[in-house]
């Protein structure tokens, strides 16, 4: 069962989320709130597979939920997935970057909706490949002066392919595919790759490929 906890301040939109989710067998919504820090509370108190968090809301907005989510310890196995109005939103990216497993723009389609939720849950990927494509693009390009070349050099030949790969969007099949190794030894070096690089999850396994220069933007 994937346990959700709602965050949105549009009490219409939330009911309209929680109606579709109660639907499913296996998707339960533990929670709802109408702001971050009333948001925040019940996170810590349900411990969700999935946090679905608003990304403007009043008292604490999305980012810093995200934020405080990802530097907890106890919240580990919490994924928190942004829900925003727009595709292109700079705030976006910022939250990817405190931490969001991936977001969701908020008139995406309900079988879509229900996909995401379920990939968000397995840690799988990141949510709406092609807006991130477009962030990745917008944001990503900046130069950021990181750590991140010393904790490339801890990563084997076959962990850096994989977290090229990861970073391109393939799943763990393909990734598998293209390496000509098993799904679970994709699986097991991606794991390795992300305990090396102290990141979260795939989103922000993506994230630091972009940011360390081992990925670079596709120019269009």
């Amino acid at each position: 069962m994937i346990r959700v906890v709602l965050v949105d301040d549009q009490p219409l939109l939330r009911g309209g989320f929680r109606a579709l989710l109660d639907l499913e067998d296996d998707i339960e919504v533990v929670a709802e709130a109408g702001d971050g820090m009333e948001g925040l509370a019940l996170i810590r108190e349900h411990l969700p597979d999935i946090a679905l968090i608003d990304i403007q809301m009043p008292v604490v907005d999305g980012i810093e939920v995200t934020r405080r989510v990802a530097a907890d310890p106890a919240l580990a196995g919490v994924h928190v997935v942004i829900l925003t109005n727009y595709g292109l939103d700079e705030y976006v990216f910022n939250a990817l970057r405190a931490g969001a497993a991936g977001f969701l723009v908020k008139d995406i389609v309900p079988d879509d909706f229900l996909h995401a939720v379920r990939v968000a849950a397995r840690g799988d990927a990141l949510l709406a490949p092609s807006i991130t494509r477009r962030l990745i693009d917008r944001y990503v390009a900046q130069p950021f002066h990181t750590d991140t070349d010393v904790r490339l050099e801890e990563l084997t030949n076959r962990e850096r392919e994989a977290v090229i790969l990861v970073a391109q969007g393939l799943s763990n099949d393909q990734i598998a595919d293209r390496m000509r190794i098993s799904p679970m030894t994709a699986k097991t070096h991606i794991n390795r790759a992300m305990a090396k690089l102290r990141v979260r999850d795939r989103a922000q396994l993506v994230v630091f490929a972009y940011e360390s220069g081992l990925v670079t933007p596709r120019r269009r």
